[in-house]
């Protein structure tokens, strides 16, 4: 018994300088940190610096027509801005091509969802057929639809003047007036099966027992929807029109295969009109600022919906 130490006295022996408690926390602070760190690193790397290298270039003169005037100039690229009327243009064709195809997208995927919620025969193929337009490459969606505009061999401007719409077939991409809506169609085409894919999801997790409810209360099938189905969709329709908008108001694929953003600028997005600053007039400083100026819309319409879900998850509450 003499030889070994009482346990009280061997563990006070053991315990560490008095600096250990402030090291003990900051260690385990620091544990999560250190798993996260090679994500982290990777998010810097591959999206951050490139993040602030891009929106550093909008105070630059970079243009490779004169590699010899470059430098910081400031605010002068978003002045130019300002007096640029094919940028207004620009801006104005991104709000109706981004409000028209999410509406339409959010409408007819809505209409597609509530129908693959309900048991009928032939469903599975109806349901793969609805994702078949995400398995096509853009590129080749947007060549099919301009064949499908084209007035000579496409069948869709001799539909529209047989029901009376247009009075003669003509290429619809080609008339200022009609030339954007080409894009809209084939971008609904494209994006529907994002919201039928979420919204049926969202559909599936809504208890039965509710509409069982409901129906013994003597609801209609309309009752039913607005005040049931609505309500717990309502979180899930935000996100997925925050994130299909902000998609759509960056996706110039179709437009630059299918008109290339003409004819006039008459389908010249933001998006559409960043490449073709940087990758044909060669002007990195100047597609830079326009990219910021989207950049600052995007993220403030993306706060105003974040705001609103919300508030709509502290009403539920």
């Amino acid at each position: 018994m003499e030889g070994r130490p009482i346990a009280g006295f061997a563990s006070a022996r053991k315990m560490p300088p008095a600096a250990t408690p402030w090291r003990a926390r900051l260690a385990v602070a620091a544990e999560p940190w250190l798993y996260l760190s090679p994500g982290l690193i990777l998010i810097t790397l591959v999206m951050l610096l490139p993040l602030v290298i891009g929106i550093s270039y909008a105070f630059q003169a970079i243009s490779l027509m004169n590699p010899f005037d470059t430098g910081w100039i400031g605010l002068q690229n978003f002045s130019t801005l300002m007096d640029d009327a094919k940028f207004w243009k620009s801006l104005k064709n991104t709000f109706h091509w981004t409000l028209a195809s999410v509406i339409l997208q959010f409408l007819l995927g809505l209409g597609l969802a509530l129908l693959l919620n309900r048991g009928f025969h032939g469903r599975k193929f109806v349901q793969a057929l609805v994702f078949l337009p995400w398995a096509v490459p853009t590129f080749l969606s947007a060549l099919t639809w301009s064949w499908l505009f084209n007035p000579v061999i496409g069948p869709i401007p001799h539909w529209l003047a047989a029901i009376g719409i247009l009075s003669e077939p003509y290429n619809i991409l080609s008339d200022p007036d009609t030339a954007l809506w080409g894009p809209i169609i084939a971008n609904v085409w494209f994006g529907i099966p994002f919201f039928a894919i979420t919204l049926l999801a969202a559909l599936q997790s809504i208890p039965n027992d509710l509409y069982e409810a409901a129906a013994i209360d003597g609801a209609t099938a309309w009752q039913c929807f607005i005040k049931i189905t609505l309500p717990f969709l309502a979180p899930m329709i935000l996100i997925t029109v925050m994130l299909r908008a902000i998609w759509v108001a960056n996706f110039a694929d179709l437009i630059f295969v299918m008109t290339g953003g003409g004819p006039a600028n008459s389908t010249q997005i933001l998006s559409t009109y960043i490449f073709t600053t940087a990758f044909r007039k060669l002007d990195f400083g100047y597609a830079s600022a326009i990219a910021v100026i989207l950049l600052l819309l995007l993220l403030a319409y993306a706060a105003v919906l974040l705001r609103l879900r919300k508030s709509l998850k502290m009403v539920d509450a």
